[in-house]
């Protein structure tokens, strides 16, 4: 017999993760490696949240939190809401995780019950659908379109609604594509969500601060008020704040909601790091002015990025207007043979091409949910990207040439 649980055989391990992880082993063992599959920026953690951290164990905090979050930090996250969402919560309604990525899961396991679904817009975040199927839930898949820049279109939605549907997860700007969704989109999407009193909105808002081209920023229960009472914003400190090491996400919504999260975290991580706590207050108390440097270099990355990719045999690619992605339509390689005469037949055929011959980094479009792309964050230094697309380039002009 087995010590496995069954209902892990529903689940996979996190692709991005093992992509990474591959070349890293691969990089241990000599290989000139560039990885592009993680989404994690390459700029150090600003100067004054560390040294809140310092100070923090200096003073010998250091000790539990409170189950839901320093008081210091929900207050914190209460600002941010109403400084920069318009949005009014009290400490109550928030909790302080371990990531946001934790948000999402103790949200899953607090609300779904067997059967229930929630409606993920494809392409995601690769973690969504198993979250919900961990927690007993049926994930409900639909596509949006390439052409219209990834957008959940209200038909669509609608049509995917059932009797059954619990939630409704947005992730804007979204993971893997950057597509940005405006007010007025939200407000298109929360027009059909009137007439489903049943559904809740689950916002993964973690890339609102990474934007491009001017765009300005709405987050669900902003752009819809009369939505609040059934949405869950989710955010972070990871992308726009360089803490991806530091663990610290944030939910706001209905206190019932936010109690039975409260409830799950206390029997699993019990509180989020203490330290890291006391760094995520300076976070968002403290300057913010780092962000939109950060984003001008993002932004140049990407615009490079696209100039060499767009310019590779068979593949194509639409400017992102958030996150630090580009989901990367391969579909014009599809069919030919690499050097050694191997067959390319979908995008994990593809990216593990440019990884053995290239040694590129980046994740199939299947992981996603929709192919035959393939994403690559550009969080990482310009020299490396800029050599890193020119390999693809390489790569895809050496097909068919065997």
């Amino acid at each position: 017999m087995s010590i496995v649980a069954s209902s892990l055989a529903r689940i996979k391990a996190s692709p991005t993760r093992a992509i990474s992880a591959r070349a890293t082993e691969l990089e241990r063992a000599g290989r000139d490696i560039i990885a592009l599959a993680a989404g994690e920026p390459d700029f150090d953690t600003p100067r004054h949240i560390r040294d809140a951290a310092v100070e923090a164990m200096d003073q010998g905090k250091t000790r539990y939190a409170p189950q839901g979050g320093l008081p210091e930090l929900r207050e914190a996250i209460c600002r941010k809401f109403k400084r920069e969402n318009a949005l009014d919560y009290t400490p109550a309604q928030t909790l302080v995780t371990t990531g946001g990525k934790e948000a999402l899961y103790l949200a899953m396991m607090a609300s779904l019950d067997p059967g229930d679904e929630v409606i993920i817009p494809a392409p995601y975040w690769v973690s969504y659908p198993d979250m919900v199927l961990l927690a007993g839930g049926t994930p409900v898949f639909v596509d949006t379109n390439p052409e219209r820049g990834f957008s959940l279109t209200p038909e669509a939605l609608a049509a995917a609604i059932t009797p059954r549907t619990k939630w409704l997860i947005l992730n804007n700007p979204g993971n893997p594509t950057g597509a940005l969704i405006d007010a007025d989109g939200l407000r298109a999407i929360a027009r059909v969500l009137h007439a489903h009193p049943q559904v809740w909105v689950m916002t993964d808002d973690i890339y609102e601060h990474v934007l491009y081209d001017g765009a300005s920023y709405h987050t669900i229960a902003q752009a819809a008020p009369e939505l609040a009472g059934r949405t869950l914003t989710v955010n972070g400190l990871s992308k726009a704040y360089c803490m991806t090491g530091w663990r610290i996400g944030f939910a706001a919504g209905p206190k019932q909601l936010i109690d039975a999260m409260t409830k799950v975290q206390s029997q699993s991580t019990s509180c989020a790091s203490t330290i890291s706590q006391w760094a995520g207050v300076a976070a968002l108390d403290g300057d913010q002015s780092f962000i939109a440097k950060h984003n001008t270099i993002f932004q140049e990355r990407r615009d490079l990025a696209l100039s060499i990719l767009n310019q590779s045999n068979g593949l194509r690619c639409a400017k992102p207007g958030g996150a630090f992605y580009l989901y990367v339509d391969c579909r014009g390689v599809l069919g030919k043979l690499t050097p050694d005469g191997k067959p390319i037949g979908n995008d994990e055929d593809f990216v593990t091409h440019l990884l053995d011959r290239e040694g590129v980094a980046a994740v199939h479009g299947a992981a996603f949910g929709m192919s035959p792309f393939f994403r690559i964050s550009y969080a990482l230094a310009t020299e490396q990207l800029e050599e890193a697309c020119l390999r693809i380039q390489r790569a895809c002009g050496e097909l068919d040439r065997a």
